[in-house]
């Protein structure tokens, strides 16, 4: 009952029309799990701001303490290449998620002010849109199937437990070494549910904001097509009705909305950029290492390092998923000023009579393909842009990597 109490406090979505928004699987496990980057409900009291802020702080301080012993264990193992690579993953992915985690937990009221234009103004819904809303999902399934993987991943570090009941070990969860003997029960205990926790923010983290960006991005990518769509049904209202008089009139008017709503998105997709867009370059700059570290893992003892195999194919099916979606919106968008050209404007120009009305529609027009001259794309820090080439080029260095530590071996 206290845990659900505790999710109620938990800012739940809404949607323009005050309704309570479909959130998928993925993002609500996000929403519950993840206690650090996930925002409060409005209206919550005082007194569990600062309770929260004071557990966000508690967190902060198991990172920080995992984050010692995984050194001290690459350390310990220095001069042993294939023991350092057995902690290296799990210590680079903590680095990451710990610079991820706490950079969103202290920007938690801008994410919430995201969710909240982003549900007001962009999603679409499959009451409203049922074509582009099933098309939406098509292109999500690559970020659920990638948080099936993670999920499976976190379970595999599971086994550890009944392994250690099986065999009467005391093994952490992750390769670690304590300053004093962790293996006495009262610190085990202790210790090895620590490690459970930080599991579960850290994969709850992986899979959740990617599938938070894939919905921005993808939902943004459908009001743009949207623009083209809206278009084209007024010029052939406006074509069938034969108003020759104030034909263009009536269609630079439903244009000039368009645009404007163009406008609107082009501004939230700089909000989107703004909130992620370090996060973004924490994660690529991380994933050519952890590739390879993973690898060479999976590669020399695949029967028994299962979990690396899976977490391997976790992370590989991320970056894919990511630059896929990527790709999608930067090719839409890139396409906006064609889409605007293809809009039958050159029909309405020839059938309307009114000769200063088609000038300013033209101008107009000029003015929309100079708008949408740059096409969109998330970033990480403005040193590359977030597509499927972005993706491939990590991908080659982590196969880079991967080569010359297999020479080493």
């Amino acid at each position: 009952m206290a845990m659900s109490n505790r999710n109620c406090y938990r800012y739940r979505p809404r949607l323009g029309n005050g309704q309570m928004a479909p959130m998928p699987w993925p993002v609500a496990l996000y929403r519950y799990l993840n206690h650090i980057s996930w925002p409060l409900e409005d209206g919550v009291s005082r007194r569990y701001i600062y309770m929260e802020w004071f557990l966000i702080f508690c967190g902060f301080l198991v990172f920080c303490e995992h984050n010692e012993v995984d050194f001290h264990y690459l350390i310990a193992n220095r001069h042993d290449l294939d023991k350092m690579l057995t902690g290296m993953p799990t210590y680079l992915i903590l680095v990451e998620m710990q610079i991820r985690c706490f950079q969103l937990a202290l920007r938690k009221n801008r994410f919430k002010l995201l969710l909240q234009r982003f549900y007001r103004e962009i999603y679409i819904t499959q009451e409203s849109e049922p074509i582009l809303y099933a098309r939406i999902q098509r292109q999500m399934l690559g970020t659920r199937l990638n948080s099936i993987v993670y999920l499976m991943a976190l379970f595999n570090f599971l086994v550890i437990p009944i392994q250690n009941v099986i065999y009467h070990r005391r093994e952490m969860l992750y390769k670690q070494v304590y300053p004093f003997d962790n293996t006495q029960l009262r610190y085990y205990i202790p210790l090895i549910c620590l490690n459970f926790w930080v599991g579960v923010i850290i994969t709850s983290m992986l899979f959740g904001e990617l599938n938070i960006l894939g919905e921005l991005m993808m939902h943004l990518n459908a009001r743009y097509i949207q623009l083209g769509q809206d278009l084209r049904k007024v010029a052939q209202h406006l074509l069938n009705e034969h108003n020759v008089d104030d034909m263009a009139y009536s269609y630079r008017q439903a244009f000039t909305r368009i645009l404007r709503r163009n406008v609107s998105l082009n501004q939230f997709g700089a909000q989107v950029e703004e909130q992620f867009s370090f996060r973004i370059f924490v994660m690529f700059a991380f994933s050519a290492a952890l590739l390879c570290a993973m690898s060479f893992k999976a590669y020399t003892n695949p029967s028994g390092n299962v979990a690396y195999v899976v977490w391997f194919m976790a992370k590989f099916l991320e970056l894919v998923a990511f630059g896929m979606l990527g790709s999608i919106l930067y090719k839409t968008t890139d396409e906006l000023g064609l889409m605007y050209y293809l809009c039958d404007w050159e029909l309405i120009v020839h059938q309307s009579r009114n000769a200063g009305e088609n000038v300013q529609l033209m101008k107009l027009l000029t003015m929309a393909i100079e708008v949408n001259s740059r096409p969109f794309f998330l970033t990480g820090l403005k040193y590359f842009r977030v597509t499927l080439a972005a993706v491939i080029k990590i991908l080659q260095g982590a196969f880079s990597y991967f080569t010359f530590l297999t020479s080493m071996r």
